[in-house]
């Protein structure tokens, strides 16, 4: 019965006791990594889809490598089945492609029988992500946002907001310029910094006196919009 099941010619060199904790033990530790994304994300962007991707490709990579075994023909064969997969989704932040390398990773750990290999670096890429997260490494202690004003098209833009701009920030770049509603206005987006006890209001206000009262907006977390 057991030869059946295994299938001909197919002899893994794993015990079905062995198997099944693969299985478990890649299951059980993605699971962990997957918690440690979810409590350390930030952005917009966060899927419970992606979430549950990571998982199941943690699970099928340490079967993936049970299968192979030590057979190269049968290491051949299934890149060749897996070389007519599409993947269409576009990754919508760099970080999430790290973690799909760190779940694909335990499950090739579990599925060579290294279980010990898989469980501490597990613990040690749990550690590191938690580290990145509560001491903000590589992030910009600067408080940036972002300022999209618009204007009609007869005003100079490069000049008619100098003086509010003196008064209220500390640093500004223009980071865009688009005319909209058929030319009739254009649409700016700044990138500022305010200067210390500067009143965010006080500033939109002083611009709408600018600007005849159209639109103005202040965006925080720059890193996170798409201008």
């Amino acid at each position: 019965m057991k030869e059946a099941l295994r299938g001909p010619g197919i002899d893994t060199g794993f015990t079905d006791f062995e198997i099944l904790s693969a299985l478990a033990l890649s299951f059980f530790l993605s699971l962990v990594v997957a918690y440690f994304y979810r409590e350390t994300h930030r952005g917009l962007s966060y899927s419970v889809a992606f979430i549950q991707t990571m998982i199941l490709m943690s699970v099928t990579v340490s079967i993936i490598m049970l299968i192979i075994g030590s057979n190269i023909a049968r290491a051949f064969a299934l890149v060749g089945a897996l070389s007519i997969i599409r993947f269409r989704n576009a990754v919508k932040e760099s970080r999430d492609v790290a973690f799909i390398f760190i779940t694909m990773t335990i499950g090739m750990a579990t599925g060579t029988g290294f279980y010990m290999a898989a469980l501490l670096f597990t613990v040690f890429v749990c550690a590191m992500i938690y580290f990145l997260h509560r001491f903000d490494v590589g992030a910009l202690h600067r408080s940036e946002v972002l300022l999209k004003v618009h204007l009609p098209e007869n005003l100079d833009y490069h000049s008619v907001f100098d003086e509010v701009f003196y008064r209220y920030l500390r640093e500004h770049s223009l980071v865009s310029v688009e005319t909209i509603r058929g030319g009739t206005l254009v649409e700016l987006v700044y990138s500022i910094r305010l200067k210390e006890g500067a009143n965010e209001m006080e500033l939109m206000n002083a611009i709408r006196a600018i600007n005849g009262n159209a639109k103005v907006a202040l965006l925080t977390g720059q890193e996170n919009v798409n201008v």
